[in-house]
Parts: structure tokens; sequence; C-alpha cells
């Protein structure tokens, strides 16, 4: 499991926000007029998810007044992680790719394909 603490993000950081119960929309941060998702947090449950991409938003907009939470990194992940750089341009990379799926292709399999180059929850 994950973990996520409340403090300032950092260039090429997964950051997350609650959309309700134990339910989370993730990015990648850049700065504050640029966070990178595959979607955004009113996506989540559409039925027809044909439009949604990876876009940017502004961080203002990623949080819609909810609280910001930044992913922490155990030691052996810091090692196994691309660096900042490689994890804005892969991101980067995506925009505009769609095909977007609540199971199978989310928020967080983005996130973690740019940061981790897998596909995991």
């Amino acid at each position: 499991m994950a973990n996520f603490s409340l403090r300032e993000p950092k260039y090429g950081d997964i950051i997350r926000v609650k959309i309700k119960d134990d339910i989370y929309h993730y990015g990648i941060y850049e700065n504050d007029n640029s966070v990178i998702q595959f979607g955004s947090a009113k996506d989540a449950f559409k039925t027809d998810s044909s439009d949604v991409c990876v876009e940017t938003t502004t961080i203002k907009d990623f949080l819609n007044g909810k609280f910001l939470e930044v992913r922490e990194y155990s030691f052996i992940e810091k090692i196994k992680k691309n660096k900042a750089d490689l994890v804005i341009k892969k991101a980067k990379e995506r925009l505009g790719e769609k095909g977007y799926n609540l199971i199978s292709n989310n928020c967080l399999h983005f996130v973690n394909e740019c940061v981790f180059n897998k596909h995991i929850n």
C-alpha cells in the first residue's frame, strides 16, 4: 500500500485528491499551473468514457476545494522510480491519449506507468 502525506508537491510527484470514501483521483504534478491527469475526478464514474483523455489542469481545478496528498516513496521505490524530468516527459508524451477504463486503464495506472514504468494499481 502506497503512503501519502499532506505536504507541498514537487516537480514530478504523484499527487491525489479524495473523490469519496476510499476513492481517489491521481495526477502528476509539474507546477501549480500544470497537473497532468488521465481524465478528471468527475470522469471517474462516467458510463461513456470515450472522450476521457490525458490532459493538463491547474492544481486549483485538480483539487476542487479538497486536500492535496503527495506520494511518499520507500527506499527501494526511490531507487526504482524515474527521475522527475523523465516522469514529466512520459506524462506529456501521452497528452490526448484516450482509452480510459475505471478498472483496467485509469488515472492510477497512468501515474504508475509514468513513475515506475509499470501498469499497477
